[in-house]
């Protein structure tokens, strides 16, 4: 262990970096005041350290920091070992994990107006937004859209279901409708259970925007009124609706597989 790594060891629940990272790992937009973000365990730091995500902090249990690889020891300049009662005290899961990074996080960047794009309208479960940011990953999609009122994007929740997925992707988040519509120029498909093609024989453009809407209320009007095409999944079991994050797993896979057979 060099010197430049050598961690700082603290003790103290009053510890104004621990009230900070407290807030970080149990807050849902602290990290919009601090400008920083909390990601906790080995899968999300390591996620972020293979898309170059270099930590501000890296952060360790004192069980565990005799025990951290070093490409986790030696990420960052500053490290943080923390007696194993406070550790349990910040985080947020079940099972500690011994270890997190915290990142430099900033507002988010320009929409890309072309980019393959996924359109979260106000959707409210933190585990629909992270399982979609997977798929949007997996299935080559390249930026999130989240309009105002969609669970905050780099919240823990959404954080742990997205399991790495956020490193690949931009999130542009807190959009207006009318400011999204002026500024993506991807085509919109929007789902419908009433309406337009069946997703299995829809010729489907790409890039375009998927566009998700709430839970409870589906898509908003305008967004509707906009859409390029109006999209069904043949549900032929004959339940009403499915879930949210279901729905974008099949269309958003139906796209890449369009796209791969083009």
């Amino acid at each position: 262990m060099t010197a430049a790594h050598a961690p700082t060891f603290i003790q103290s629940a009053d510890n104004a970096f621990v009230k900070d990272l407290r807030r970080l790992a149990q807050g849902t937009t602290a990290y919009r005041r601090q400008g920083r973000v909390w990601v906790e365990g080995d899968h999300l730091c390591g996620a972020a350290l293979a898309r170059g995500r270099q930590p501000a902090v890296a952060v360790f249990s004192e069980s565990f920091w005799p025990l951290a690889p070093a490409q986790y020891a030696q990420a960052a300049i500053k490290s943080i070992v923390l007696l194993d009662a406070l550790w349990a005290s910040i985080s947020a899961l079940e099972s500690p994990a011994g270890m997190g990074f915290v990142l430099d996080w900033s507002e988010p960047a320009q929409l890309q107006p072309h980019a393959p794009t996924v359109v979260l309208d106000r959707l409210q479960d933190a585990g629909n937004v992270g399982s979609i940011l997977r798929c949007a990953a997996a299935f080559g999609f390249t930026q999130i859209a989240a309009i105002k009122g969609t669970a905050a994007l780099w919240s823990p929740k959404v954080l742990r279901a997205g399991m790495g997925a956020h490193f690949a992707l931009q999130l542009v988040e807190g959009l207006e409708v009318q400011a999204l519509l002026d500024a993506l120029q991807a085509p919109l498909l929007v789902t419908s259970s009433h309406q337009g093609d069946l997703l299995h024989r829809a010729a489907l453009p790409w890039p375009c925007a998927w566009v998700m809407g709430h839970e409870g209320q589906g898509v908003s009007p305008l967004l509707e009124q906009r859409a390029s095409q109006h999209i069904r999944i043949a549900q032929p079991g004959g339940e009403e609706s499915l879930n949210v994050a279901a729905a974008a797993a099949i269309c958003l896979h139906a796209s890449a597989a369009g796209c791969l057979g083009r």
